[in-house]
């Protein structure tokens, strides 16, 4: 995600600070516009090839632990991975 803002041009050199130190910050813009693109992403919708339901890309940690725990308790013979494609 980060990386298509930089090949988008929507994050530049200059929308970073670097300090004395050598530490480099990213400006509050920069911050607002990269974690307001990742909401955005979580929102997006995609049908989950295990459970053939549409959800959003944000609840796939849930539902692949959900998964986990129901193969571990032996509910699922197997534990179906996420792959993305």
């Amino acid at each position: 995600m980060v990386l298509s803002l930089i090949n988008r041009g929507q994050i530049k050199p200059n929308d970073f600070v670097k300090e004395i130190s050598g530490a480099v910050h990213i400006k509050p813009e920069t911050r607002k516009l990269i974690f307001q693109t990742l909401q955005s992403k979580k929102q997006e919708k995609i049908t989950h090839p295990f459970i053939n339901e549409e959800v959003a890309i944000g609840l796939l940690p849930h539902i692949q632990a959900m998964l986990l725990s129901r193969h571990l308790r032996g509910d699922l013979a197997e534990y179906p991975p996420f792959l993305v494609r």
